[in-house]
Formats: C-alpha cells, structure tokens, sequence
C-alpha cells in the first residue's frame, strides 16, 4: 500500500521518541496500533461488503437467466402439448362422427324389433 522501507520506519521511530518522548511513546503506539486495527477491520468489512453484494448481484443474474430458461422451457412444452393435441382431436373427432353416424343407423332397426316385442307381450 505504502512504499515505506525499514529505514524510512527507523527515521519516524526515533523522530517520535524525540518529539513525544520515552515515557508517552509506549501509549502513544499502543493508541496507534488500535487506531490501526480498527482501520484495519473497516477496510476488511468493507471488502467483505463489497463482495457480498456483487456475489448478490450474480445470483440475482443467473435467477434471472434460469427463470427465463424456464419460461421458454415451458413455452415450447405447452407450443408442443397443444400441437399434438391438435393433431390427435381431429382423427378421434372424426371416428367420433363416424360412430354416430353408425349409431343413428342402427337406432331404427334395434328399435322395431323391441317395439314388436311389446305389441306381442300385451296381445297375450
């Protein structure tokens, strides 16, 4: 972060026991070294922050691209569903038309013989 040689650290260490003095110098780092560390512990909840956020921010990406992948899979799930359905009703249509039409034929004929038969029960 900083370029700063042991020299350089020496050159500061005996400038700060002159100017400060040998009794207040222990305190004095002591009160730097918290100072330190709580700068320290900020610039790491910061990072930490940072990185939730964009880890967050890929999650709510890739949600987007699967709830779209789900869509389109649903869309050609239902696209195919109703092709074959289409395909399928109209031969079963027809065969139902056909078996009606049969139906309707046959109605007259199973309906005269019954109809003699109760002529020739009440007769008796």
């Amino acid at each position: 972060m900083f370029d700063i040689g042991f020299s350089e650290l020496m050159v500061i260490g005996i400038v700060a026991l002159l100017v400060i003095g040998p009794e207040r110098l222990p305190k004095v780092a002591r009160t730097l070294g918290h100072l330190l560390g709580r700068a320290q512990r900020y610039v790491n909840d910061v990072k930490s922050d940072i990185n939730r956020e964009m880890q967050l921010d890929e999650l709510r990406k890739l949600q987007a691209q699967v709830s779209e992948s789900a869509r389109s899979l649903e869309s050609s799930v239902r696209q195919e569903f109703d092709a074959v359905e289409r395909s399928v009703s109209t031969p079963v249509q027809a065969a139902i038309d056909d078996l009606q039409a049969g139906a309707s034929k046959l109605e007259p004929a199973v309906a005269a013989p019954a109809a003699a038969a109760d002529r020739s029960d009440k007769a008796a």
